[in-house]
C-alpha cells in the first residue's frame, strides 16, 4: 500500500474517532479500542475474503494473519 492511501486511511480514523468523542459531549467513551478493533476488524475480513473469491490461504496472506486466525476471526464475527 502506498503511503497515499495509508494516509487516507489514517485520516478517515482521525476523523471518526475525533467525532465520536466530540459527539460524547462529557460522557465518558468506554471500551473506545474494542469498539474501534471491532468496527474494523469484520469490514477488513470481509473485504479480503471477497478480493480473495473465498480463498480463505490467500485471505489470511493478504491480511498479513494465520489462516487459523482468520478462521477464529471469521467465526467470532459469523462470516461465511
Amino acid at each position: 500500500m502506498n503511503a497515499t492511501k495509508e494516509n487516507e486511511i489514517v485520516s478517515c480514523i482521525r476523523k471518526a474517532i475525533g467525532g465520536y468523542l466530540n459527539d460524547l459531549d462529557g460522557e465518558k467513551p468506554g471500551h473506545l479500542y474494542s469498539m474501534v478493533i471491532n468496527s474494523v476488524e469484520k469490514p477488513l475480513i470481509e473485504i479480503a475474503i471477497q478480493h480473495t473469491k473465498g480463498n480463505q490461504t490467500q485471505a489470511a496472506e493478504l491480511l498479513g494473519i494465520n489462516r487459523n486466525t482468520l478462521r477464529q476471526k471469521m467465526k467470532q464475527y459469523q462470516i461465511k
